[in-house]
């Protein structure tokens, strides 16, 4: 795991391009603390900064293939790394090294783009062909890892974060209205927008060609993709519930293996859920791999797990540490949270992790297994019951029975918004009218999110014009979505907003990154995605249990409370972790004031006091508004961090990289 970053562009020279190269890369030092790698010559210059993890003394980047006309920098992992050397060393190929990364260079000499195909992992990769003055850029299949890219100057530039770009593009440094919206809507910007004006993100499953005359070509080399619904029907499908668990058990032991590849110790996070149990079930049962876990608990019992967690510790016989998270705690890290997402959050949930990954690293360990993906892949969120009882619902619309069902979800919220039944019928029974729509499943928690924008300036609002969140998200989606199964649209959507944009990135990579730790998800193996899209919808919610493929794959691996736990999401407190006895946290009270508010413009300053009061008092207790006021504050902390970097961009344009942006 590691940062890159770089430039290409017809007037780059070996010797002006370092200066910005180390400009950029440094901003990136808690991605890579192990050591900096630097290459440049005409047309190029790459940089690397060092996690080490496998090939400890010879795997340094760049790396270059035999002719040194294909360099390559690379974040993530390449799991099949060993397979593919001894497939390539059959055909003739040459290596000089034990790494990973080496197989990238060799598969594009041998296959052109189409080596994106033969890589099992998670990877941010940029290659520099030389003979064709040719960059590449490429981004793994679910968008594990991060990759950004922007013009100016004639030059494309790229990096693992946008910071580094901010580094040397400080007009970059300001933050866009519609990216702003999307993110308080959906939860991240839509790829490949982001927050930040003339940055863009290499959207998950994608490669980018900049060819020597600078014309750009975007091929979607993967997608999660379903068969239509009638091919999913159990009487179509061919296999039985049995064949497909044995099958799958396969699959997961199998991903495992491979990512548990690593010259160094590796840990697993334990939530005390099904996911997550899981994988160090796995790892205990199928491998001889030692493994030390890792979780989070919480003071306050609506959040926390920690009882599940100990169950599993005790069934397992693991070495376990656990972290105890405070509000204040939470209130306290969060503006470090988003220097390292960079963007708005709608919740507290990533600073847990982020302290989690700190504890994990003072332990000695730099990589961990963790149980995301699952729910995407296999049906489990509540959000996919709730659409399937919803969907059965619009169907006798008047019934008073049907939306009874809603009741038997959201178990777990000391505020549940079905607890009160006219209240469901009146919250869940909003977009009734989208029944026929892939964005279904979505509209209650757009409309939930979208709160947030009632606070918007009215000069915000004329910035985004005639935007319509789910008409603009509608028209992001592939045309063969209206043929697939209703939980197929939803895990199409899920897949595509909330995990790739946020829980991979704000809870994901960045959280784990920040105390220099790689996060690895085998539940998010290509081949566990593709192989689960095929099943019928039965398979994966089975009545009202979700995950029922899964729940099977680990009967006889995990104790009973864990195998039929209903699905509790990972949670922590949210405005409550900023206000102690009445009084907001220092900094919360600045940003939060009229006049920061109105300087920076974003909100509606009156508006904004108001939410603040209702926190401070106590009386924020529904997800609307917790998800306004933790959006607004981290916006606020993402305007003052851009304005900080943008100031001192400017300031290093004007003295040390004046030869390299020339």
């Amino acid at each position: 795991m590691c940062g890159i970053a770089g430039f290409s562009g017809p007037d780059v020279t070996a010797g002006a391009a370092r200066p910005a190269l180390e400009r950029m890369i440094h901003t990136l030092a808690h991605r890579g603390p192990d050591g900096y790698g630097f290459h440049a010559e005409p047309g190029i210059g790459l940089a690397h900064a060092r996690l080490s993890i496998i090939d400890l003394a010879t795997g340094d980047q760049p790396i270059h293939n035999p002719r040194r006309d294909v360099w390559t920098v690379f974040n993530g992992e390449i799991f099949n790394y060993i397979e593919l050397r001894q497939s390539l060393q059959a055909a003739g190929h040459q290596f000089y090294t034990q790494s990973d990364t080496e197989v990238i260079v060799h598969l594009y000499d041998r296959y052109g783009d189409d080596f994106v195909q033969h890589l099992n992992g998670q990877f941010a990769i940029a290659l520099w062909d030389a003979q064709r003055q040719r960059l590449v850029l490429a981004r793994d299949r679910a968008g594990i890892r991060p990759l950004f890219h922007a013009r100016s100057g004639g030059r494309v530039w790229f990096a693992s974060e946008v910071k580094a770009l901010l580094a040397v593009l400080p007009e970059c440094a300001t933050l866009d209205p519609l990216g702003l919206a999307q993110t308080l809507t959906y939860w991240s910007a839509v790829d490949p927008g982001t927050l930040y004006q003339g940055v863009h993100s290499l959207p998950p499953g994608c490669l980018l060609s900049i060819e020597r005359d600078g014309c750009e070509t975007m091929t979607q080399y993967w997608d999660w993709t379903f068969p239509s619904a009638a091919e999913t029907s159990p009487s179509r499908y061919p296999k039985s519930i049995e064949a497909a668990t044995a099958e799958l058990r396969e699959l997961l032991v199998d991903a495992i293996r491979l990512q548990l590849r690593a010259d160094v110790p590796v840990g697993a996070y334990l939530s005390g859920g099904l996911d997550s149990s899981g994988i160090v079930a796995m790892i205990r049962g199928f491998t001889q791999t030692p493994v030390r876990t890792f979780s989070v608990a919480f003071e306050d019992g609506e959040f926390d797990e920690s009882e599940h967690q100990q169950a599993m510790v005790r069934h397992l016989g693991t070495d376990h540490t656990t972290l105890r998270c405070t509000r204040r705690d939470i209130g306290d890290a969060f503006p470090r949270l988003i220097r390292h997402t960079e963007t708005p959050v709608l919740r507290t949930a990533p600073v847990p992790l982020m302290l989690l990954a700190g504890s994990v690293r003072e332990q000695g360990y730099k990589v961990v297994l963790t149980g995301e993906g699952a729910d995407e892949v296999f049906g489990g969120y509540d959000l996919f019951k709730e659409a399937k009882i919803r969907r059965f619902w619009a169907r006798q619309p008047d019934s008073r029975m049907r939306p009874l069902l809603l009741q038997r979800l959201y178990g777990y919220l000391e505020n549940s918004p079905v607890r009160n039944p006219a209240f469901a019928q009146s919250f869940f029974g909003q977009g009734m009218e989208h029944l026929q729509r892939p964005i279904f499943a979505h509209t209650p928690r757009w409309t939930t999110s979208q709160r947030a924008l009632s606070f918007l300036s009215p000069e915000l609002r004329a910035g985004i014009g005639e935007w319509d969140p789910l008409d603009a998200y509608e028209r992001t989606l592939p045309a063969e979505i209206s043929s697939w199964s209703g939980l197929a649209r939803d895990q199409y959507v899920e897949a595509k907003s909330l995990l790739a944009g946020y829980l991979l990135s704000s809870q994901g990579d960045r959280v784990a990154m920040a105390s220099s730790i790689e996060g690895r998800v085998p539940y998010l193996d290509h081949r566990v995605i593709e192989f689960a899209n095929r099943l019928p919808p039965s398979f994966k919610i089975r009545g009202m249990t979700e995950k029922y493929i899964l729940r099977r794959a680990l009967a006889d691996l995990l104790p009973e409370e864990i195998l039929q736990r209903t699905k509790q999401p990972y949670r922590s407190p949210d405005s409550q972790s900023f206000f102690f006895d009445g009084r907001p946290l220092d900094y919360v009270a600045e940003l939060m004031g009229a006049d920061s508010i109105r300087a920076a413009g974003y909100f509606d300053p009156v508006s904004v006091g108001r939410l603040v009061e209702k926190c401070r008092q106590g009386r924020a207790t529904g997800f609307a508004d917790n998800q306004a006021f933790v959006g607004i504050l981290s916006t606020m902390l993402a305007h003052r961090q851009t304005a900080e970097a943008r100031q001192q961009a400017a300031s290093a344009r004007s003295t040390s990289v004046d030869a390299a942006l020339a």
